[in-house]
């Protein structure tokens, strides 16, 4: 199995992950991977203070591509924070999960007081009778740039809304899912009916226009997507607003996938609606061009 918290499942964790199936392989068994809801920074903080890159269910979608036989979500809770790192060991990964191999980042901690270590795995993992495999850095890209691949780099890319940077971090299109909810339908009005969605209550990614395509029921869209609090209309709570190109039809109560290709403008407030249709028909020709050309 590969442990870790796998927030964002960027190109590090794809690298631990892909170890864990070449050693299953090996060993002749199946391949998991184990990790930890709610985030520990959340449950110590007592709320959602981390960007999630992929909360839960998007954590276990991005998962189930990769090829994996299961998915183990331990509760990180005040029972799990209280035990030590060799209890870990042997009452969780030997004695209940029946762990026969175990592949790691270099960077990871576990136990009380994060006192276990790839250093401590290894040695149990001699002692005990399951191998272990430690992934060491991977470079933010192919010139071996000193800057590894962490969560912390995508959530700074998606802040500033860099989301091509944060697709070369992820190895694949940031995207968000939810289900499409009833707005105040402006959008129709002006000529540009949205599909909206609400974003886990923790994302912290720049306000702005962007180049995006929108996934359901096996089909795929290009769209422009606004994200942010419509400050011409009323200035309201964070929501995010797909108009979808060459599209008609109801996607009320459908559950979507909406992946983000680039990023068009900031948001701005404009003086009435006419100027933010003309504006809009600006970003469409923009978010066309993206998108044609890959």
């Amino acid at each position: 199995m590969a442990i870790g918290n796998f927030d964002g499942v960027h190109r590090g964790h794809q690298a631990v992950i892909e170890r864990a199936r070449a050693l299953a392989q090996k060993l002749g068994k199946p391949c998991a991977v184990l990790t930890f809801e709610p985030h520990p920074a959340d449950f110590f903080a007592g709320r959602s203070v981390v960007h999630r890159l992929t909360p839960e269910a998007a954590k276990a979608q991005t998962l189930a591509r990769l090829g994996l036989d299961g998915l183990i979500v331990l509760s990180f809770d005040a029972q799990l924070a209280a035990v030590e790192a060799s209890a870990f060991v042997e009452d969780i990964l030997v004695r209940r999960l029946g762990a026969s191999g175990v592949v790691v980042g270099y960077d990871f901690h576990f136990g009380k007081g994060r006192k276990g270590s790839p250093d401590f795995l290894s040695e149990a993992g001699a002692r005990l009778g399951f191998a272990v495999e430690v992934v060491e850095k991977i470079a933010f890209d192919a010139r071996g740039s000193l800057d590894a691949v962490h969560s912390s780099g995508v959530r700074d890319a998606l802040e500033r809304g860099d989301v091509a940077h944060a697709r070369q971090l992820l190895g694949r299109d940031y995207f968000v899912s939810g289900e499409i909810i009833h707005g105040a339908k402006l959008g129709r009005t002006i000529g540009f009916p949205t599909a909206n969605l609400r974003l886990h209550e923790s994302s912290a990614l720049a306000h702005g226009i962007y180049a995006v395509r929108i996934k359901f029921d096996g089909r795929t869209f290009d769209a422009v997507a606004s994200w942010g609090r419509r400050p011409t209309v009323d200035n309201g709570a964070p929501l995010l607003e797909v108009y979808l190109f060459d599209f008609s039809g109801d996607l009320y109560g459908k559950t979507v996938e909406v992946a983000f290709v680039d990023w068009i403008r900031p948001e701005l407030k404009f003086d009435g609606l006419e100027a933010l249709t003309e504006q809009i028909e600006k970003d469409c020709a923009r978010a066309r061009e993206i998108l044609a050309g890959g």
